[in-house]
């Protein structure tokens, strides 16, 4: 990688997959302060305080809200890509969060948790915005809901991604762990843990944004967008040269004016024609039980929630900070392992064995609860458990989803199916943050059993009807599921 195409990568992972993976854990410490902000407001307003239901059910959607603007913005992300370019969309988005942060960071002052709500759900569409824009080499502009394969990749063809698109896609992962770690890291009480600090560690999201809001205008626009979208040779030939470090493109520049006119050829089905298409129907199957799975496997709950979860697993208060940063941190380790497996191992073992072990450890932490009574030990059981859901989803389930959307559609079929598997990504994630709290509080301890349940019977789908996509082309992988 040239230092211009590597800069401009990190940039854009860092104010789009960084940026997510801060926002899903960022509730997660100040939750105790932000329900009382909530109980003390309502009880200023009304002369009575918030019951623990209502209180919940507030949390709850302030936590989730942030899945539903970033369905919103998953959707809109095609168009804006078309009209604006990769830069102009992440830097329209970026605009977004100083919005976001603004309300966030003034709530209390102005006695208002609507501020922070709307403020979770503008962060959200921010990060459907972001992780849609920076779309992979096959799908510019047409894949509203595809997570990020790395902007080092926008100017090369489907030809040329092999196992690039795997590292990629590792990379996109890699930088999700590294934002809910540095999330758990400002949250320690020596840092912004405190009551007095919430509204701050909320909008703390402004300083990435600003800086890629700053930095973007620094680098060209990504050259496949300025001539397949654009049919603008010269600036994607300028573009090219700073990108590459070399002034011989042309190969480059022919490739992706071949790559255009077959895009030109190929008329693109609807979601709804992918859901009637009888010729994929086992394709779309699998990217709807695997994209789904993933989110309803409980991870989620554990990113949430992870200090809640800690709590009843009886780990010391003083003690829960410091454990959850040392999730984080075997988080990250898990997401390098997977990112650079992805290719050696394939796909299938990977998501099988990540399932496997989430489910076993979901039906672990059911088993310390109930025994941590009569046996204390067990509270480090849970805490191991914890980690081995998310060192299992890092490896595999985390990245092998998006990867195997793409594997098995061909260019046709591929963008609906992403459309699909993306939806279902976010409005399972609102569902997780939005009901684990009442789960919690009606099974108890029984509430780990369903994610338990979810992961195995995804690792038996994958495992009786999910072939092995790696070094396969798209008509093997159809003969295959025929």
């Amino acid at each position: 990688l040239t230092f211009p195409l590597l800069s401009v990568t990190l940039l854009v992972s860092f104010g789009s997959s960084m940026l997510y993976g801060y926002n899903l854990a960022v509730v997660n410490s100040p939750a105790v302060h932000i329900k009382a902000f909530y109980n003390a407001t309502w009880s200023q307003r009304y002369g009575h305080g918030l019951a623990p239901g209502p209180l919940t059910l507030l949390y709850s959607l302030t936590v989730s809200i942030f899945a539903l603007g970033g369905l919103v913005g998953s959707l809109l992300v095609g168009v804006l890509v078309e009209r604006y370019g990769r830069n102009g969309t992440l830097s329209r988005s970026a605009l977004l969060v100083l919005l976001a942060s603004g309300l966030m960071g003034f709530s209390r002052e102005l006695g208002s948790p609507e501020m922070v709500i709307i403020g979770r759900s503008i962060t959200g569409l921010h990060s459907g915005r972001c992780c849609g824009a920076v779309l992979d080499p096959f799908l510019m502009a047409r894949s509203p809901t595809a997570h990020s394969q790395g902007a080092g990749e926008d100017f090369i063809s489907p030809t040329a991604t092999g196992s690039a698109v795997g590292v990629s896609m590792g990379q996109t992962g890699i930088f999700i762990c590294l934002g809910v770690f540095f999330a758990q890291v400002l949250g320690l009480p020596e840092l912004l843990g405190k009551d007095r600090f919430w509204p701050l560690f909320l909008s703390v999201v402004v300083v990435p944004a600003s800086l890629q809001l700053l930095l973007l205008h620094c680098f060209p626009e990504s050259p496949r967008y300025l001539l397949i979208e654009r049919n603008d040779v010269c600036r994607a030939t300028e573009a090219l040269h700073r990108f590459l470090g070399t002034r011989d493109v042309q190969d480059v520049i022919e490739e992706m004016k071949e790559e255009q006119q077959s895009l030109s050829s190929v008329e693109m089905v609807s979601v709804w024609q992918l859901l009637r298409d009888r010729s994929v129907r086992w394709q779309t199957l699998s990217v709807v039980v695997v994209n789904a799975g993933m989110q309803l496997s409980g991870i989620d709950a554990i990113w949430f929630y992870t200090n809640i979860i800690f709590e009843n697993a009886g780990i010391p208060a003083s003690q829960i900070p410091y454990t959850t940063v040392g999730t984080g941190a075997i988080e990250v380790v898990a997401g390098l392992i997977g990112c650079f497996t992805i290719e050696k191992l394939g796909r299938r073992p990977l998501i099988i064995t990540g399932f496997c072990a989430m489910g076993i450890c979901s039906a672990g932490i059911t088993v310390s609860l109930l025994l941590q009574t009569a046996l204390p030990w067990m509270r480090y059981i849970g805490v191991a458990c914890v980690v081995g859901i998310i060192a299992g989803f890092c490896m595999g389930p985390a990245g092998v989803p998006f990867l195997m959307t793409a594997e098995l559609f061909t260019q046709s079929h591929r963008p609906a199916a992403y459309i699909v598997g993306g939806s279902l990504n976010w409005l399972c994630n609102f569902t997780i943050g939005f009901i684990f709290p009442f789960l919690q509080m009606s099974a108890g301890a029984f509430c780990y059993l369903v994610f338990c349940g979810v992961c195995l019977l995804v690792a038996l789908y994958v495992y009786l009807i999910v072939p092995e996509t790696k070094n396969k082309t798209f008509m093997e992988i159809s003969h295959i599921f025929a």
